[in-house]
């Protein structure tokens, strides 16, 4: 999420509040992650996940639509030789097709007025048989009243512009036109799906 009141709070939220499915996060993304990848990050916030992408990857280009986020992202890890901050729109990625072999977008989708544009631009930029790894924030239980997804967004200051369960996630992507796609699910307060899709080779 992009919170109107703080890049910090989002840090005390993944790292302290919600630290049990970030740290299944984590774990997840390095074990996605090769050597030899040329990664894209999008909407990276203030890098909760760029390390550990760094740290696994051949090469980094971080990016996200606010100014403040990048700079606070490439203070904490300006240090990785590999890695390069960028301001960017993940509605218009500023690469040419195929330049990346994984492409990362965590936690923004449900935020976004066209997500489906997001993910055909995540699409385009990712090199034939690389991945796009999407990881969202999910609602919880399909009859849930009242989220603690929702509940933490609205205390937040954050914009959401959709909430998700895990079966309405796929739906989502399938509706974006994607059947080659796996699920990593990290549990804790408030879960987070991470849907892994393949792009085939030509």
């Amino acid at each position: 999420m992009r919170l109107k009141k703080g890049a910090g709070v989002y840090d005390i939220f993944a790292k302290v509040i919600n630290r049990k499915t970030h740290k299944k996060l984590i774990e997840t993304i390095k074990g996605l992650i090769l050597p030899e990848d040329d990664v894209l990050e999008c909407a990276c916030g203030t890098g909760l996940l760029t390390g550990a992408i760094a740290e696994n990857c051949n090469s980094l280009v971080v990016t996200d639509f606010s100014r403040k986020m990048i700079e606070k992202a490439e203070k904490k890890y300006g240090k990785f030789e590999n890695v390069e901050f960028e301001q960017g729109n993940i509605l218009k990625i500023d690469y040419p097709r195929e330049t990346f072999d994984v492409v990362v977008a965590a936690n923004v989708i449900h935020l976004l007025d066209e997500p489906y544009k997001a993910i055909s631009e995540l699409y385009r930029v990712c090199r034939a048989g690389g991945r796009i790894i999407i990881p969202t924030y999910m609602k919880g239980a399909e009859n849930e009243k009242k989220s603690s997804l929702s509940g933490t967004a609205d205390r937040a200051g954050a914009d959401l512009k959709r909430e998700f369960t895990l079966s309405t996630y796929k739906q989502f992507i399938k509706e974006a036109g994607f059947d080659d796609v796996s699920y990593e699910w990290c549990d804790g307060k408030i879960p987070c799906a991470v849907a892994i899709i393949k792009k085939g080779k030509n």
